[in-house]
């Protein structure tokens, strides 16, 4: 996912209980467990990872990382530069977009998915058709 770097450490947590009411910005990893309101936004300079656990909500912004695995709610837009994980009790009211998605079985999406433009991948041709 990350190529040859490894996936940043969760460095940062908002605990369950906590409420917070406006926009977060955070580098390398982040979990919350808590209640959040506003955007939560990695910084593009480096790889990012967020974690939306199954105790926590984020309502009323966007969500925007490399890697974003979610098993709470959601509601809000959802953006995954590479990874997406949906884990069974996540829940999404809003548009998500990714570049690969993982989604397990219980995890529900009310919205658009649209995936990220990447690179072509090559046309494979299966050896019975060629003469």
């Amino acid at each position: 996912m990350f190529g040859n770097r490894a996936q940043p450490p969760i460095k940062s947590l908002i605990a369950e209980g906590i409420i917070i009411d406006g926009n977060i910005r955070f580098t390398e990893g982040l979990r919350i467990d808590g209640r959040v309101t506003g955007s939560v936004t990695a910084d593009g300079d480096q790889p990012s990872i967020l974690v939306v656990s199954e105790a926590a909500t984020v309502t009323g912004g966007e969500i925007r990382a490399d890697h974003v695995i979610i098993n709470g709610t959601v509601k809000g837009p959802v953006h995954a530069a590479e990874l997406l994980e949906l884990q069974p009790l996540a829940r999404v009211e809003g548009d998500v977009t990714y570049k690969a998605l993982e989604m397990h079985q219980g995890a529900i999406i009310c919205g658009h998915l649209q995936p990220v433009a990447g690179e072509e991948k090559p046309v494979l041709k299966l050896a019975a058709n060629n003469p």
